[in-house]
């Protein structure tokens, strides 16, 4: 398989109760706009943070398969993106660590890039459908 040169990755993480029952949905495409993967599972119980992490951790574990260049998140997640571009600082433990996979997860790649989207971005209602899915048990 031959990697390309930059992958988008949109995430969305959830929990219902906060925390409670969590899921995630992965969506990443191609520089055209292309779907090359998509993914949702439930992940037990979490906030609703840990579980916008773990989406992140899952599609850049994902990223990998398709790329070593550029990846570009998109997150409607303002602590994430934040957090990620080293704008606020993670008080919690759990978050911490889940903060340190993903900087692990970085060095597959020259380069990755945190956008903070809208949640009425056109993708973004997609991972979020995928997010629904997970939870509804499709």
């Amino acid at each position: 398989m031959s990697f390309i040169e930059n992958v988008k990755l949109f995430i969305d993480g959830g929990s219902r109760g906060n925390p409670g029952p969590g899921a995630i949905g992965v969506l990443l495409l191609d520089e055209a706009g292309n779907e090359l993967f998509r993914y949702s599972r439930c992940i037990g119980h979490a906030t609703n943070n840990a579980a916008e992490y773990q989406a992140l951790i899952e599609g850049l574990r994902r990223c990998a398969e398709f790329t070593r260049k550029r990846v570009t998140v998109f997150t409607d997640s303002q602590l994430v993106f934040k957090q990620m571009n080293g704008e606020w600082r993670i008080k919690q433990p759990h978050l911490q660590e889940l903060f340190l996979e993903v900087k692990h997860l970085e060095d597959f790649f020259e380069e990755v890039i945190y956008t903070h989207v809208k949640r009425t971005n056109p993708f973004m209602k997609k991972v979020d459908r995928l997010l629904n899915e997970a939870f509804e048990g499709r």
